[in-house]
């Protein structure tokens, strides 16, 4: 008896076995393998002790440094016109380069650029505007033709741009930083926190419904706090 159940068992699981066979054959029918690209194949280093000795890389010596040699590093150049950070560039007329921010916040306080800037700093100033700032206007349409108007008056200086592009922040930063005579003008705050980094470039504001101007000594109308 214990023969007959050992042969009926044993004859169950290859039943069984086969008929898993068959749907794993059934199921994988269709399916093709497919390709791996872009494997890379591993490489044996050029140091390994299997390539031949005329092939194989040779260590490298580790140079002994001469304690009595010179040492050369870089520093950075400051202009000259820089007395620590006092800009001695920086007179009458100034030049004001204005930006985008800076006109809209104007017209709202309902004041006159020129007029403005001529009773902060008590001296003639030329208000400059770059390509950038005047493209970022125009493109910013109907709701700021007050501001394009005021943009294209005579009295503003403009200023043209050789790079690519129209992003006005990187212009005026990279402009301030090559020629140190000029003030920015701007109520942008991330743009006045990249300009502080720069020594010597005084940053004009509007606080109180007037003109007011930071890290210059020489101004004489500015409101004091």
């Amino acid at each position: 008896m214990t023969s007959i159940v050992n042969a009926s068992t044993t004859h169950e699981g290859k039943g069984r076995r086969f008929h898993s066979d068959l749907w794993t054959n059934i199921l994988t029918m269709g399916k093709q393998k497919t390709k791996k690209f872009a494997v890379m194949k591993r490489m044996i280093n050029l140091k390994d002790n299997r390539i031949k000795e005329k092939d194989r890389a040779k260590p490298q010596e580790k140079k002994k440094k001469d304690p009595s040699a010179l040492k050369e590093r870089e520093v950075t150049k400051y202009p000259s016109c820089l007395f620590f950070q006092y800009n001695t560039q920086l007179g009458p007329p100034y030049h004001v380069i204005v930006d985008t921010n800076f006109i809209n916040f104007s017209i709202k306080a309902k004041l006159d650029i020129v007029q403005s800037m001529m009773d902060c700093l008590y001296a003639k100033c030329i208000p400059c505007i770059t390509d950038c700032v005047m493209a970022e206007i125009e493109k910013l349409g109907m709701k700021y033709r007050v501001a394009l108007r005021i943009a294209k008056d005579q009295r503003f200086e403009r200023l043209p741009c050789t790079h690519k592009g129209t992003y006005a922040d990187d212009c005026l930063v990279q402009r301030v930083t090559q020629h140190k005579c000029y003030i920015l003008a701007t109520v942008d705050r991330d743009l006045k926190r990249r300009v502080r980094k720069i020594p010597g470039v005084p940053i004009m504001y509007i606080s109180n419904h007037r003109f007011n101007i930071e890290r210059m000594p020489d101004d004489y109308g500015a409101p004091r706090s």
